[in-house]
């Protein structure tokens, strides 16, 4: 991501031969209403982890915790780090599985709580910070999440061994369980089948854990889509990454809240060309003019994160309208059939993800072409492509 010093101006941005338009107030608006599914006392946990999905991390952390989150997750050590230096003191879960000593040395330096799942992860863990004491500066404890395994066979200890993994972690020095967690496999399906088979073994690891011991940490299972489903699966915190930046995990689950998309992805038209029937477009000559058409040719490409598997698949907005894409797009650039547009110009802006006059284009309309996830979709949009905010002058 560019720091700010490195960021272009805004002017500089209108100029640019493509750019990323996130909607602060949209992301504002979706952490409300996920907030008024909550339960009174349960926390909203905002994932910002992958640059906020690739809408950038610090406003958009800053933005939603402004907007009533309290917690941010995010993967990586480094990821948790950027927040802190961007002077963001909210508890920051780093759910990514964290080893060696130098890394859990930097956890505990900027307060970043990791997550346990092993047994050699929280005996390594317990040694450093011992180890340690002159170069870290440990008042308390460090609060460490255990994650359990109930059925995405991924990190996390398995939901059988909870009570044993809890009891040893429990009498390390330098540690303290701040919550226990698990992470849903198919919570976006309409069948709930697998969703409560691992509500039931949580539940079942939980009461394990809660006999010997009394008092609970805070206990977190829900999704996105866990979220918008049922608040049997909200506990203390819920963990909300897709929904947050305004697209829903699943269809049938556009019907509990009212989300809005913020981001848009905006691209100029850098020239204009007639081009005669029997012409071939763009590497491979994958598209023939089959008449008379005119092409624009528009400053965006793979290299930015559009789709090379979109190529001849896909609609842009020229003035309001759908055009079509055609030709392979290309690492830098792509091509579209202006001919129904003939008042185009080159250094018009057009839209590739957004809402213009009545038509809207979604990163869900992105994946169903590519047989992928809207996910990563908005992950793949690359650093190159400066960030600005709707409606605020500032740049991202």
């Amino acid at each position: 991501m560019l720091s700010w010093e490195q960021t272009p101006s805004i002017t500089s941005l209108r100029r640019s031969r493509a750019w990323i338009e996130i909607d602060l107030s949209a992301l504002a608006h979706n952490v409300r209403q996920l907030k008024s599914l909550l339960s009174p006392g349960c926390d909203l946990m905002a994932v910002v982890k992958a640059d906020a999905y690739g809408h950038g991390a610090i406003t958009v952390a800053q933005t939603v915790l402004n907007a009533g989150a309290t917690w941010l997750g995010v993967a990586t050590i480094p990821e948790g780090i950027e927040l802190r230096e961007a002077g963001i003191s909210a508890p920051i879960l780093v759910l990514g599985a964290t080893y060696s000593p130098e890394q859990i040395r930097s956890m505990a330096r900027w307060q970043l709580e990791p997550t346990l799942c092993t047994s050699q992860q929280a005996l390594v863990f317990a040694e450093t910070l011992a180890e340690n004491p002159g170069e870290i500066s440990i008042d308390d404890p460090v609060p460490v999440h255990i994650k359990l395994d109930t059925g995405m066979t991924r990190l996390g200890v398995p939901w059988q061994e909870a009570g044993s993994f809890v009891r040893l972690v429990r009498g390390l020095p330098n540690l303290k369980i701040a919550s226990i967690y698990s992470h849903l496999a198919t919570a976006d399906s309409p069948d709930q089948t697998i969703m409560r088979e691992q509500h039931d073994r949580f539940e079942r690891a939980i009461r394990e854990i809660a006999t010997p011991f009394g008092a609970m940490p805070r206990l977190h299972f829900a999704n996105s889509a866990a979220t918008l489903t049922d608040k049997a699966l909200h506990y203390d915190i819920v963990r909300v990454g897709l929904a947050i930046y305004g697209l829903y995990p699943a269809p049938h689950l556009q019907k509990e809240i009212a989300l809005e998309p913020a981001m848009q992805i905006k691209a100029r038209i850098t020239q204009v060309k007639a081009i005669a029937p029997g012409t071939g477009v763009s590497y491979g000559h994958q598209f023939i003019a089959s008449q008379p058409m005119r092409v624009a040719v528009v400053g965006i490409g793979y290299a930015d994160g559009v789709p090379r598997s979109l190529s001849n698949r896909m609609k842009i907005l020229v003035r309001g309208e759908l055009v079509p894409q055609i030709g392979a797009i290309t690492m830098d650039q792509l091509m579209l059939d202006v001919t129904a547009v003939p008042e185009v110009k080159p250094g018009e802006v057009v839209t590739l993800l957004g809402r213009e006059g009545r038509y809207c284009l979604s990163a869900d309309d992105w994946a169903a072409s590519c047989g992928t996830i809207s996910w990563e979709i908005l992950c793949g949009f690359k650093h190159r492509l400066p960030r600005m905010a709707v409606g605020v002058l500032q740049p991202l």
